[in-house]
């Protein structure tokens, strides 16, 4: 089994490369482009947001083709969308082909994450959306610290490499994963959870807000981290090396509680040691030590939060695991976009500093906290009749 999960690591991998690793590489697009860090930050915004309203849409424009041919198309994009970024010469054409990636990569998250959840058991379940989200949370620790230390002398050499971890991915899909069939759903069967019962849009508005505070500050990240590494782009890639190695370990142990513990419990925990390391940014960037013990820390919290989320939104409905997972994604990313718009504006218009985003991110993170415990209050479904559910 894990064989068939394996490409579609791999091409979360290679997602999850291409979404972190703008961060990471800001101030160098800034000057290469001859615009401002704020205005380089909303290529992050713009890909997010791209992700967020297209994945339903494509998701159900590809319905009807089985999983393997549905992320080979979404991967050519992908590939595609990215060296049309490297090549390109000004900020209005990255911007576009930014958007074109990330019609890719959008299609890519919830055609894996809905492939895993449908080959594998139900008492595995959270164990494989682990695995599969585990190249997005590898990304994180090895694939941002890599591409920022790559694109050290050119930040195009870095989308390059994520281009060609792209083909690499398509190749183990066409050869590994199995022609797997799920039920089409139409775009108004993909939005129709959002309409009928008030549990699947409290879930996935907790998913938008974590990510939301989350990418308020990592958005940018590398000019908050100027002061503990004096500029030094071998100690930033430490720094964000200990953040993704964070993130990795708290992915690894979610999959493993959510299949022995309540969901929504396993998350409170996480939620509020965010807010609590994002409240202590400006004090933790100052010098590189805490730094890297911040980094790590809030990691692991932001590691914990999509699988909990993922295992409690397939539990709801098995049987529209594609749908529940697709608008996941899209509340996770709709939280990057709105994180990295309102980190800029913060900036430019209240003269915030990079550092200083910490505690508005704290703010942000503490709702989604206070909501998350409103909704797990809610009745939820019990442990026999998931496990009567067929997958």
């Amino acid at each position: 089994m894990t064989r068939q999960l394996l490409p579609l690591a791999l091409a979360t991998f290679a997602v999850g490369t291409d979404s972190y690793v703008i961060a990471g590489l800001l101030p160098a697009i800034a000057a290469d482009l001859g615009v401002s860090t704020p205005a380089a930050g909303q290529l992050v915004t713009v890909f997010a947001l791209t992700m967020a309203v297209s994945a339903p849409v494509f998701g159900a424009l590809t319905g009807g083709l089985d999983r393997r041919t549905t992320l080979l198309i979404a991967l050519g994009v992908f590939v595609v969308g990215n060296a049309a970024t490297a090549l390109a010469t000004g900020y209005a054409t990255a911007m576009a082909a930014r958007v074109v990636t990330a019609v890719g990569a959008g299609v890519i998250n919830s055609a894996a994450s809905s492939t895993a959840a449908a080959i594998v058991p139900p008492e595995r379940r959270g164990r494989a959306l682990a695995f599969v989200l585990g190249g997005l949370t590898l990304a994180t620790a090895l694939g941002l610290p890599l591409g920022t230390l790559i694109g050290r002398a050119d930040w195009q050499v870095t989308l390059w490499a994520v281009a060609g971890t792209g083909l690499v991915a398509a190749v183990g899909v066409a050869v590994g994963l199995p022609a797997v069939r799920l039920p089409a759903a139409s775009l108004r069967d993909r939005l129709r959870p959002l309409a009928h019962g008030g549990r699947v849009p409290a879930l996935l508005a907790v998913t938008m807000l974590a990510f939301l505070g989350a990418y308020t500050l990592y958005t940018y990240v590398a000019p908050a981290l100027r002061d503990a590494t004096d500029g030094d782009e071998s100690l930033l890639t430490l720094v964000l090396l200990a953040w993704g190695v964070g993130v990795l370990a708290g992915n690894t142990a979610a999959g493993r509680l959510v299949d022995r513990r309540d969901p929504a419990r396993v998350l409170t925990g996480p939620l509020a040691l965010a807010v609590l390391a994002l409240a202590l940014t400006p004090l933790a960037t100052r010098a590189l030590i805490p730094a890297l013990v911040w980094a790590a820390v809030w990691g692991v919290a932001v590691g914990f939060v999509v699988v909990p989320q993922q295992h409690r939104l397939v539990a709801l409905g098995p049987a529209a695991a594609p749908v529940l997972l697709g608008l996941n994604s899209s509340a996770l990313y709709a939280g990057m976009a709105l994180g990295g718009g309102l980190g800029g504006l913060a900036q430019e218009w209240f003269g915030l500093s990079p550092a200083g985003l910490g505690p508005v991110a704290a703010g942000v993170t503490g709702v989604a906290l206070l909501w998350h415990l409103a909704t797990s209050r809610a009745p939820r479904p019990s442990r026999t009749s998931r496990a009567r559910t067929p997958a």
